[in-house]
């Protein structure tokens, strides 16, 4: 027995085994009426009876008595779903609007179930993460497929090789955890867009669970849109075009376009053997090296001139992960740094096996008497023909990426302007050939990522075949033979350079990108809420 605040009452105290709730009602107090409709409501709803408190004038950093707004185009169809699905995952689990309980074709009272829809996110994911696409969109993908079928609680994780989603029903009710393993990469577009596509009606509520499995398993049996032949042919079109643009002619175009053919063959050969993916590189860089010293040991013989530095040069175009290396920085600026650093160990060793290949080849070369020049110059300013020769260099990325026929235009004009951008920089205006490489990646990202917002697509497409011509094959080229020839010093001041370059364009390409979200309205949004939050910037202490 106890008096309430001195009111005067008195109350029978429960043992612990009387006590089932936390909520039930003292004794003697009824219980509340039920209400009038069996639907379940959320424990976050406002009682009956229970007046809103007006909105607060100034923001507060608590959560205010009205409760946060359901926001339109973050729980509807209204914009690009990458959009509205990074403000989602950037904001706090409790501050996270509902989604809209739509049925799907499933019972009206069990709805569709969690195992299956978790396993249907996973799948996409999977796929994405395969395409090389970053782990920021990989996570919005994955929390829009889960957030369209009705499950509002679902937190992504996305690692290099592990993919795992944690759904919990309520704030009582026990998680449920799937992980799935990735095995193997592929790069294919047009496979990723089938899946942007995908990923895109299932928010706007156009698929059933059922009918998205049969959409998604029609994507995976669809073949490569190019084969193996017209792959080679294209690693030798890009590796041609490469001399051309660093300064050879029509016959260092032919030689190098024959040495990347002859690599991109051994390399499947080497695929086919099963050795790993470093010794793939290794073996495709080897034939570009051999055709530019023999080229050097058959013209001295003939006193003809020929390039040999910008065949070898060609040959490097065709190996650097530069799709690779913008993905790890583009984990490692979101916050994904656990990705990022796989990601770039990845592009370490696929480096060191390029580094490998060509040096056994100069090696060899200095043994029989190939005078290779360090100092040679190759790039000459020629601008038409380089304009011409990055257009098509662009053009055969977009082969090897196996991106579909309507975007090659696009990246194929992406890539020019880019190196247009990049010569009236550096060549005729004298800029730091970093700082022009930079500005022009960052050209590239923003026009990307418009692409990507207006399309409801991936930004990949236009961006990656886009900075083949930025790529630092030559400076790559002089820190090897400068390397071989014992000038430790200058091989790696061009090996430096070399990483200056690559990391100038990946981080140009994010900033573009970023740029394009900071600036440019999403369709539908008319609120003020930020459309991304950030983590905030970490002091030391």
């Amino acid at each position: 027995m106890f008096d309430t605040y001195g009111s005067g009452e008195v109350y029978n105290t429960h043992t612990a085994e009387d006590v089932h709730s936390a909520f039930t009602p003292p004794f003697g107090v009824p219980l509340p009426p039920a209400p009038e409709d069996d639907h379940t409501t959320s424990e976050f709803a406002v009682p009956k009876g229970l007046v809103n408190a007006p909105p607060a004038e100034s923001v507060s950093a608590f959560t205010p008595p009205e409760g946060i707004p359901v926001i339109g185009p973050l729980a509807k169809s209204g914009g690009p779903w990458q959009d509205r699905m990074r403000t989602m995952i950037r904001m706090p689990l409790a501050e996270r609007p509902a989604p809209e309980r739509r049925q799907r074709g499933e019972e009206e009272d069990t709805g569709p179930s969690v195992p299956r829809v978790l396993d249907l996110t996973l799948r996409i994911g999977e796929l994405l993460l395969a395409g090389g696409e970053g782990a920021e969109d990989v996570e919005a993908a994955m929390f829009g497929v889960a957030h369209a079928f009705g499950l509002d609680r679902c937190e992504p994780t996305v690692t290099f090789t592990l993919l795992s989603i944690t759904h919990q029903p309520s704030l009582v009710d026990d998680p449920v955890t799937l992980s799935r393993t990735v095995r193997r990469r592929g790069t294919d577009y047009t496979r990723l867009a089938a899946v942007f596509q995908l990923v895109t009606d299932i928010t706007t509520g156009h698929l059933t669970l059922e009918e998205s499995y049969r959409r998604l398993a029609n994507i995976r049996r669809n073949r490569h849109p190019f084969s193996k032949g017209v792959l080679t042919l294209g690693s030798g079109l890009l590796s041609g075009s490469a001399a051309l643009l660093v300064g050879g002619n029509w016959i260092v175009f032919l030689l190098a376009a024959a040495g990347a053919m002859l690599g991109d063959r051994l390399a499947w050969l080497s695929a086919g053997r099963g050795l790993p993916e470093f010794y793939q590189f290794v073996a495709a860089a080897m034939p570009p090296a051999a055709m530019g010293v023999s080229v050097v040991l058959v013209s001295s013989g003939f006193n003809a001139e020929v390039q040999a530095g910008a065949v070898i040069t060609g040959g490097l175009f065709a190996l650097i992960p530069g799709r690779a290396l913008v993905a790890a920085v583009q984990d490692g600026l979101t916050g994904f740094y656990i990705t990022a650093s796989a990601r770039l160990l990845e592009v370490i060793y696929l480096i060191v096996g390029i580094v490998c290949g060509v040096l056994i080849i100069l090696y060899v070369g200095s043994e029989l008497g190939a005078q290779l020049d360090p100092e040679a110059q190759l790039h000459q300013e020629r601008p038409l023909v380089q304009l011409f020769a990055a257009t098509l260099l662009t053009l055969a990325f977009c082969v090897l990426l196996q991106q579909e026929r309507h975007t090659v235009l696009l990246a194929m004009f992406n890539g020019a302007v880019a190196w247009l951008i990049f010569g009236a920089m550096h060549d005729v205006g004298g800029l730091n050939a970093v700082a022009s490489t930079f500005l022009a990646a960052g050209l590239v990202g923003l026009f990307g990522q418009l692409m990507s917002r207006y399309q409801f697509a991936s930004s990949l497409p236009y961006i990656t075949a886009s900075i083949g011509p930025l790529l630092p094959g030559s400076a790559t080229y002089f820190g090897l033979l400068n390397i071989a020839q014992g000038n430790m010093d200058w091989g790696m001041e061009s090996i430096a350079r070399a990483i200056a370059l690559a990391l100038a364009i990946a981080i140009g390409v994010n900033l573009g990108g970023e740029l394009a979200r900071l600036f440019m309205k999403t369709p539908g949004v008319e609120t003020p809420l930020p459309g991304r939050r950030a983590a905030k910037r970490t002091r030391g202490f």
